[in-house]
């Protein structure tokens, strides 16, 4: 009997493929009996396939180093991460709320702050944001709208229980990947996708498209959509292109736009100047607009930010609607939902201790060993500690960091992420994964069926990210009987 699949322990975690009692969960059967049959040169020569694929088509991101940046194959596991319909729809639920309220959250802030005077936000936590932008006070979007797209972070604890994370609402990236996945594992596993009920992702182009088209503030007519990129040295270019393309969209960088004196924008083209509706901008704030944000940007558009407070171009997602891509702010989102919403939040955050409370700070300054510290605004796992894996050294230096900027930094207990199987040198292996969805707002709300899976593709590692080491699956959701 082949026992590539049967020899496969998951060890002391949560695993997403099989149960505790080395079953096969349901939503993961059909997957489970395939693996059965294959030994490991079927599964490597399946590997090789997609890695051939891979590099064909062109599916890469971009790491920072000292060196230089170095364009990278995108590092994709065939094994999927599978999910059962039933508990998916919770989640989506949950998801499409946290949004909802976010979007309530960001404009309140930018208006009456009532959140503020009612005393359920801090003062002093707007007050120490770098992210809130004095520039979008008075402003309300289209629809109310400030975060258009979201890609919320998910992860599972060892008791099955799915937590957020965090939440990126500034420029999510990952969302090409989750689509590129899609088409590689049809390709590799044709016979699954016909045995199974495996939900659908290809419509989220689609679903972007319309997210976009209704910010334009021109109707009647047919909406020009733009993507705003840095450029081909940005570590997400790939996916700046591959989205335009899918949408139909224009690719353009800050020195094809031109505000004239109407504060409208327009696209530089070799028929001369076209006016733009919409911009889906991947650049960051502070280099959106030389005229209101960093005078030395090339990136942005000079007059960027006259022409989206005089209602002419619709801008997603709008400037400052990072004030609540937050890792300090995020603790406080289950009182948000409940503040705007009067619902309990579905999808709980996971318990989280803020430093600039003195209680928590003490507790955290004790308990460097047992925890997780981030800072508030980093992402990409950067500038963070994981406590039970650092030297004395380093808790050290992240305790001077604490005292320093009390509010800079939160700390949360060091879960026992989920595990799946992974194809490691030839053998199945756990490792720890998270998923992060995403979410669309403009007159509709819409949830991808699953989303982005990230892995780390290094025994015992709890860090996903590409840029650090990390991999990425596909995500399967099944209609299954249970």
């Amino acid at each position: 009997m082949n026992t590539l699949i049967q020899d496969y322990a998951s060890g002391d975690f949560f695993d997403e493929l099989i149960a505790a009692n080395g079953q096969p969960r349901a939503a993961a059967r059909a997957l489970f009996e395939h693996l059965d049959a294959l030994d490991a040169a079927g599964l490597e020569e399946r590997r090789q396939a997609v890695n051939a694929a891979i590099m064909t088509t062109g599916i890469t991101f971009t790491v920072y180093s000292e060196a230089g940046n170095i364009d990278r194959a995108w590092p994709f596991d065939i094994i999927p991460r599978v999910m059962a319909k039933k508990e998916w729809t919770r989640i989506e639920a949950g998801l499409k709320q946290r949004l909802s309220a976010l979007n309530l959250f960001i404009d309140d802030l930018y208006n009456e702050q009532c959140i503020v005077k009612d005393g359920v936000f801090p003062s002093e936590m707007l007050a120490g944001s770098k992210n809130f932008r004095t520039q979008c006070r008075g402003m309300t979007p289209r629809f109310g709208v400030w975060a258009h797209v979201c890609g919320t972070d998910l992860v599972r604890d060892g008791d099955g229980t799915v937590y957020v994370l965090e939440d990126n609402l500034r420029v999510p990236s990952g969302v090409s990947y989750m689509l590129e996945n899609r088409q590689l594992m049809k390709r590799l596993f044709p016979e699954l996708f016909q045995a199974s009920v495996i939900l659908p992702v290809d419509d989220y182009p689609a679903r972007l498209h319309d997210t976009l088209a209704a910010l334009s503030p021109r109707t009647g007519t047919r909406p020009v959509v733009v993507v705003l990129t840095p450029g081909i040295f940005n570590s997400a270019f790939f996916e700046h292109s591959y989205l335009a393309q899918k949408m139909g969209a224009f690719l353009v960088e800050g020195s094809d736009l031109v505000v004239q004196k109407d504060d409208c924008v327009y696209m530089k083209t070799i028929s001369g100047l076209r006016r733009v509706d919409v911009i889906y901008r991947r650049i960051d704030d502070d280099f959106l607009d030389p005229e209101v944000f960093r005078p030395d940007s090339t990136l942005g558009v000079k007059g960027l930010m006259r022409a989206w407070r005089a209602g002419n171009v619709g801008i997603a997602n709008a400037p400052g609607a990072g004030v609540a891509d937050d890792k300090v702010v995020y603790a406080f989102i289950p009182k948000v939902i409940q503040y705007y919403l009067d619902e309990e939040a579905i999808i709980p955050n996971v318990p989280s201790y803020l430093c600039m409370v003195e209680e928590e700070r003490d507790y955290v300054l004790a308990n460097l060993d047992k925890l997780v510290v981030k800072p508030a605004n980093e992402s990409g796992g950067y500038g963070m500690l994981i406590g039970p894996r650092a030297t004395p050294e380093e808790r050290a230096r992240f305790a001077a960091l604490i005292k320093a900027n009390p509010r800079n930094y939160m700390a949360q207990p060091t879960l026992a992420l989920s595990t799946a199987p992974t194809l490691i040198d030839g053998r199945l292996e756990p490792r720890h994964l998270d998923l992060r969805p995403f979410i669309l707002q403009s007159d509709q709300l819409y949830c991808t069926t699953g989303g982005l899976t990230r892995v780390a593709m290094q025994a015992g590692s709890l860090v996903v990210n590409s840029s650090q080491g990390g991999g990425a699956k596909d995500t399967w959701i099944v209609d299954v009987e249970e």
